[in-house]
């Protein structure tokens, strides 16, 4: 008898109203943008028409509000799971300033010795762990179906790396993880059997200034 086929669509959450540039976090007060409501509405349009059956995501409020259009689209509630949150960072708070303000504060350096497991916050091993607890979660909601956790971009990035048998270790200017981007696990059973990557927002996504 063939195993049971069944679909865990990973999502980033979409654009967030941070105009002072801040890495945010789990930092409260960071909802969508209106852009990343305009997301979050492409993704519900697009995967509203799959056999979605099961949509959770992080407790933050950025997540939420990008489950939403799809849960309302599917006629479901949206399931929070704190294990899909973002990963701490002893960085939140701290200026961006196009990925350069943490760099020029010498408050900050003292986090940044170690990029291995990173010294700056949560270790990518806890990130994944607690990620593949959810995901499993949200697949046994979902056995035969499809199921949708909204989450951030580490955690989604370091758990499709672990996934595909890479090492934890990256440059985090290179993640294949855009805004409202789709990061789908294909299970046999409740084994992982291929992972793929879309970008329903691809149109959308602001352009980034050096």
């Amino acid at each position: 008898m063939a195993e049971q086929l069944t679909t865990v669509h990973l999502v980033r959450h979409g654009e967030v109203h941070n105009p002072s540039g801040l890495l945010y976090g789990r930092l409260p007060g960071f909802p969508l943008s209106g852009l990343g409501h305009t997301m979050a509405a492409r993704v519900a349009e697009v995967l509203g028409e799959r056999d979605v059956r099961h949509v959770c995501a992080s407790p933050l409020e950025r997540t939420r509000q990008t489950a939403q259009p799809l849960a309302d689209r599917r006629g479901l509630e949206v399931v929070a799971d704190d294990r899909a949150v973002e990963a701490g960072s002893h960085l939140e708070g701290r200026r961006l300033a196009g990925g350069r303000g943490v760099l020029r504060d010498p408050a900050a350096w003292r986090y940044l010795w170690n990029p291995v497991r990173p010294s700056w916050g949560e270790p990518y091993a806890e990130v994944v762990a607690r990620m593949l607890l959810a995901v499993a979660a949200a697949r046994d909601a979902a056995r035969g179906h499809e199921a949708v956790l909204v989450s951030h971009q580490l955690p989604i990035w370091a758990t499709r790396r672990h996934l595909e048998g890479r090492s934890r270790v990256h440059d985090p200017r290179r993640r294949q993880c855009s805004l409202c981007s789709v990061t789908s696990l294909r299970f046999a059973g409740d084994h992982v059997v291929r992972v793929e990557y879309s970008e329903p927002a691809a149109d959308l996504l602001p352009v980034l200034r050096s």
